[in-house]
């Protein structure tokens, strides 16, 4: 029996919430493309979003958000300067 069919044959526990709320967390940032309605809620201080363009949300991997683009290019630079991986969100 190798190392992986020993591992398979552990129990498992679920994660909590919490726990999967922080998996990545400080490392990753989700890229999210959104609608106005929603990057309004997402980020209060945005009074009203412009509408009929993209809008590029940058989240932290709890969902937090973390900065708001209208360029997909412009929210993987800011996931990079901020030392975290940026993936995407569909």
């Amino acid at each position: 029996m190798n190392e992986f069919e020993k591992e398979d044959r552990l129990p498992r526990t679920p994660m909590s919430r919490s726990e999967f709320a922080q998996l990545g967390d400080g490392e990753v940032a989700y890229i999210k493309q959104l609608d106005p309605e929603i990057a309004e809620r997402l980020f209060p201080a945005l009074q009203t979003a412009p509408k009929g363009i993209d809008l590029f949300a940058v989240l932290g991997a709890d969902g937090t958000p973390l900065a708001l683009t209208d360029s997909r290019n412009a929210a993987i630079a800011n996931a990079i300067e901020n030392d975290l991986v940026p993936v995407s969100v569909h």
